[in-house]
């Protein structure tokens, strides 16, 4: 018995699942802000959209920062029509910020094979880049994270998914 698309594990390169809900997500946060905590102070925050949000928003509450801009940049995309799984595509700049970044915390929720993190540190040499996640490709672009996740893996952020039916884990080898 097959699953349906809407169930499937992404398609290649990644082979593993990873689920992320709102509280480890949040926890997580928590952590970085900690490791930063030490590093400040700092004059504000610059969200890469969208992912970088939600973890920009946690961690200017806990580091009390109240400056947050974002640069605003394109990678992913639907696969095909109707597949979950994603790819990364072209890489389009739609809004970036003035400066080299000195003082600021350049925030995204993961670095993957970092060709989003090598154009956004060219025009932001001097930010502190943190991400909650961080793959092997991309590790080496990051100044401070919280968890690595091996290549292949997609993590599934609670934004990006919604409650659904799944089959238990049984009757998916038959």
């Amino acid at each position: 018995m097959s699953e349906p698309t809407a169930q499937a594990t992404p398609q290649l390169p990644y082979h593993r699942d990873f689920p992320v809900g709102w509280d480890e997500l949040h926890r997580n946060c928590r952590a970085l802000s900690w490791r930063l905590l030490e590093k400040g102070p700092w004059k504000g925050i610059i969200a890469i959209t969208r992912g970088g949000l939600v973890p920009a928003a946690i961690l200017a509450r806990e580091l009390d920062i109240r400056l947050i801009d974002t640069v605003c940049v394109t990678s992913y995309g639907i696969a095909e029509e109707g597949a979950e799984a994603m790819k990364q595509g072209e890489l389009n700049i739609l809004k970036g910020v003035e400066g080299d970044g000195e003082g600021f915390l350049l925030v995204d929720d993961l670095v993957d094979t970092g060709k989003t993190a090598r154009v956004v540190r060219e025009m932001l040499p001097k930010a502190h880049f943190a991400t909650i996640y961080a793959k092997p490709a991309g590790c080496p672009l990051v100044d401070t994270f919280i968890t690595e996740v091996s290549q292949d893996t997609w993590i599934r952020f609670p934004w990006d998914m919604e409650p659904a039916f799944a089959t238990p884990l049984a009757a998916r080898n038959t």
